[in-house]
């Protein structure tokens, strides 16, 4: 029968292992939410970490549909149809757990969100996307009550957090004012906002068995004060909006999410882990974005001056693997994860398939040291012209993708009494 120790030696690989796959995940997901500091023996316990991700997903056969160059840009066919999509990213995170009696407590930063494209101008899609970035903050606060039920503890979970988020995006809005040398013809889009959210879950542990199941939802988080500019210094030639900034407004919502993680020991050793989450991303469909000089009605396609396209379905996340200790010093773990692809026929983000494993190092019970890494294939698919809840995406451009490779690497140190 596994014995306890499989929780204090493996479980820390299973951790640090299933840390690289939600980086990997759909729509905007990079390092998630994790709370599984808060489940750390120890009564007080540091921890500090990074993930490095490196996908390489390209476009290729691009094509411009909407040759206007009043509304779609300007004829790009003559431009490469081929472009290398995404950038290389890192993701910290920062935990400090400790415990009173049954409760726990977690402080944490994280990125949970964010995406990084950057296409650039030579290419046939530049009126769709010349580069795309998008950066959150996490301060969170979350803590959990433990009480005994039958042969193990259930514990009672709850949370909130704080959340930022900024970003831009930059398109090719007219040829004209390069082709008359009076600007490049590219557009900028810049938001920013602040909002709160809150975690809710309960977990049940039998120790002896290095065995637990827990179930945590996490809100969703309403950016209603979304706000920023849209710089038009480079497009002149644009009626009304050409030539100068103007100040934007909208609303948008980061998505809720359920996640059930199962563990249990299996032999002396050996401990067998898996997980499920839903990501509710199809609430990022089309962000419109207002002059602040019609604010006062409700802001959409009727008024808008430009929008933020994303048209999203949900996410699915399915993680299983194994950890196993070797001595008192060395532990490893590997997992398979499998995520579904949130774009709908618009957009690059289709299914991923990773593999992921992991290695830690104990040269004291008080000091452990984590290395991970993970290699996926981002499947192939096409971004086209759709219509959605009557909203039509993918009007400015369409292109194909193939099977990508992505890359994950990460580390991260604990310190606990």
């Amino acid at each position: 029968m596994a014995s306890r120790k499989v929780l204090a030696a493996a479980l820390p690989l299973v951790m640090i292992s299933a840390l690289t796959q939600p980086a990997l995940a759909g729509g905007l997901e990079r390092g998630g939410y994790n709370i599984d500091q808060l489940f750390d023996a120890s009564q007080f316990s540091i921890q500090s970490g990074v993930i490095y991700v490196m996908p390489q997903r390209k476009l290729k056969n691009a094509r411009d549909v909407n040759t206007s160059n009043t509304t779609g840009g300007g004829n790009l066919n003559s431009r490469p149809n081929h472009a290398d999509d995404t950038e290389n990213y890192a993701i910290p995170y920062l935990g400090l757990k400790g415990g009173v009696g049954d409760v726990d407590c977690l402080v944490d930063y994280s990125e949970p969100f964010g995406a990084h494209t950057n296409p650039g101008v030579n290419w046939a899609g530049a009126n769709n996307n010349v580069e795309t970035k998008i950066d959150s903050h996490n301060y969170g606060a979350t803590c959990s009550y433990k009480f005994d039920l039958g042969q193990g503890q259930a514990r009672i979970i709850g949370g909130a957090f704080y959340q930022e988020i900024e970003g831009f995006q930059e398109k090719l809005v007219s040829t004209a004012p390069l082709a008359l040398g009076i600007g490049t013809g590219v557009g900028r889009l810049d938001l920013s906002d602040n909002a709160w959210g809150w975690r809710l879950g309960v977990a049940y542990e039998i120790p002896e068995y290095a065995m637990r199941a827990s179930l945590v939802y996490n809100s969703r988080v309403k950016y209603d004060g979304l706000s920023g500019t849209v710089d038009l210094t480079q497009v002149p030639v644009v009626p009304v909006y050409g030539g100068r900034i103007t100040n934007v407004y909208g609303e948008a919502e980061a998505p809720d999410s359920l996640e059930l993680k199962l563990q249990s020991g299996i032999a002396p050793d050996w401990l067998a882990f898996g997980s499920v989450k839903w990501t509710n991303w199809s609430v990022l469909q089309s962000v419109s974005l207002c002059p602040t000089s019609t604010r006062g009605t409700a802001c959409g396609q009727s008024n808008q001056l430009t929008s933020l396209d994303l048209g999203y379905r949900d996410g699915w996340t399915l993680t299983g693997g194994v950890g196993h200790k070797f001595n008192d010093q060395w532990s490893g773990a590997v997992s398979l994860t499998w995520d579904r692809g949130t774009s709908d026929g618009y957009g690059a983000q289709a299914d991923v398939w990773t593999l992921g494993v992991g290695a830690s190092y104990s040269p004291t019970e008080n000091i452990e040291w984590r290395l991970a890494g993970a290699l996926g294939v981002m499947t192939s698919g096409s971004s086209g012209t759709i219509v959605k809840d009557g909203v039509t995406y993918g009007d400015d451009a369409t292109y194909d993708y193939g099977n990508d490779l992505v890359a994950a690497i990460s580390t991260s140190i604990k310190v606990k009494f």
